[in-house]
């Protein structure tokens, strides 16, 4: 059950590498605006352009993939829900405490990272993703409620 548990918990984090790759992030069909810190392009980890930068890919090229991965996304998405759905209650809420103490503890390692400005700028960030997060569950709320009426 404790590998079954790993598995389920390192399938829910791919999504978000995925979502790294997306065009809104910086991925293959990102922006060259997109991929440029304060100190030029090559500032930071997917400046390169990430791992098809050494391919010189046309944009069309960079658009095809970038809808791949968003696929790709989206299938590991449906299976991770697939077998989160099969694990008992007790064990999905034990998961879910697990990923927000890792994620609160990650938060807090970068956070420590930053010059109080930008800690404060991370901390309006947080606070809008969490806005975000309440206005999507409230959404997906509502959408079940109408779904029970139907």
């Amino acid at each position: 059950m404790r590998k079954t548990l790993i598995a389920l918990m390192l399938a829910a984090a791919l999504p978000t590498a995925a979502i790294l790759a997306s065009p809104e992030k910086g991925g293959p069909d990102a922006a060259p605006h997109m991929m440029q810190g304060d100190h030029g392009p090559k500032d930071g980890p997917r400046g390169d352009r990430g791992p098809f930068g050494d391919l010189d890919l046309t944009k069309e090229q960079r658009q095809q993939i970038g809808k791949l991965m968003g696929d790709q996304m989206e299938s590991r998405r449906e299976l991770t829900k697939k077998y989160l759905d099969k694990l008992p209650a007790a064990d999905k809420k034990a998961m879910e405490d697990e990923i927000k103490a890792a994620h609160a503890k990650n938060d807090s390692a970068i956070r420590a990272l930053l010059t109080p400005e930008q800690q404060k700028r991370f901390d309006e960030k947080q606070k809008k993703m969490e806005e975000r997060r309440a206005e999507h569950a409230e959404f997906e709320a509502w959408k079940a409620e109408k779904a029970k009426k139907q």
